[in-house]
């Protein structure tokens, strides 16, 4: 999908009855939505041969009602310029139907300046971009939400958590504000649980094992802790209505993760 066909989808949105658009049909219908999740590693399903590395979309339907599905479609090492160029936004956009929901959440790859088949300028091409996420969904009737990149665990050296993905986070929420699209600010909120935590206790919920000291992927209990991060966001912004979130104040066992086989190529 390139940049021009932005209009297309704004003149296919201006067709699209605003109780279609709101997924008033859907739910008239009884059929339950479809949460899909557009993103990069630390959101995306991992296989057994990961283990025990978790992305957080693996652990979102522990929060929500079983009527509501989560179709993870984030995809290791992607960048909202890359998950368009290589067909992705266009295969989620060719099942999406009236009522469900597509969740964005990019930066961590967008910030690889070096790499010109990933990386977008924050106050330009980065939010291009994403435009095409959020026309594309209201275009086919489903409702677009923006999540800012859940943060890394960095510390300085007086063990205050700071941020590492520079403009990005702002100019998402500036295109959210303009757009007038749902923002679940999980960059603040993550931030400030890495600072609760602290230094140590952060290393339980990151992919730290005998061989690997891994500050940006997330183990059970990580994935949990930000899938719940999001579930809560999704309440705080209306997205999703009170009754259709569970679980949002019990322990989740980390036992409930599983990594399937790994796709046969």
């Amino acid at each position: 999908m390139s940049l021009t066909r932005r209009q297309a989808g704004l003149a296919a949105l201006a067709s699209v009855p605003l109780a279609l658009s709101a997924g008033g049909l859907a739910q008239a219908a009884g059929r339950s939505r479809t949460l899909y999740i557009a993103g990069d590693s630390t959101a995306a399903q991992k296989y057994a041969d990961e283990a025990p590395e978790t992305g957080w979309g693996m652990a979102l339907p522990f929060f929500l009602r079983r009527d509501h599905k989560v179709d993870n479609r984030a995809m290791n090492g992607r960048s909202s310029k890359s998950f368009v160029d290589e067909g992705r936004l266009d295969a989620i956009l060719a099942e999406i139907r009236p009522g469900d929901l597509l969740l964005v959440q990019f930066a961590h790859n967008d910030e690889k300046a070096a790499d010109p088949t990933r990386y977008t300028e924050p106050w330009t091409t980065y939010q291009q971009y994403l435009r095409l996420y959020l026309d594309g969904a209201r275009a086919h009737g489903a409702r677009p939400v923006l999540a800012t990149p859940v943060e890394r665990r960095r510390f300085d050296a007086d063990g205050n958590a700071v941020p590492t993905h520079g403009e990005y986070p702002a100019a998402m929420r500036a295109l959210a504000r303009e757009e007038d699209v749902p923002l679940l600010d999980i960059e603040a909120l993550s931030l400030a649980l890495w600072q609760r935590l602290g230094v140590e206790e952060t290393k339980v919920y990151f992919n730290w094992t005998a061989t690997e000291q891994d500050n940006t992927h997330f183990n059970p209990p990580g994935a949990i802790a930000v899938a719940r991060l999001v579930a809560q966001e999704l309440l705080r912004t209306r997205v999703l209505a009170p009754h259709d979130a569970v679980r949002l104040h019990e322990d989740i066992p980390t036992s409930w993760i599983t990594w399937p086989p790994a796709p046969q190529s």
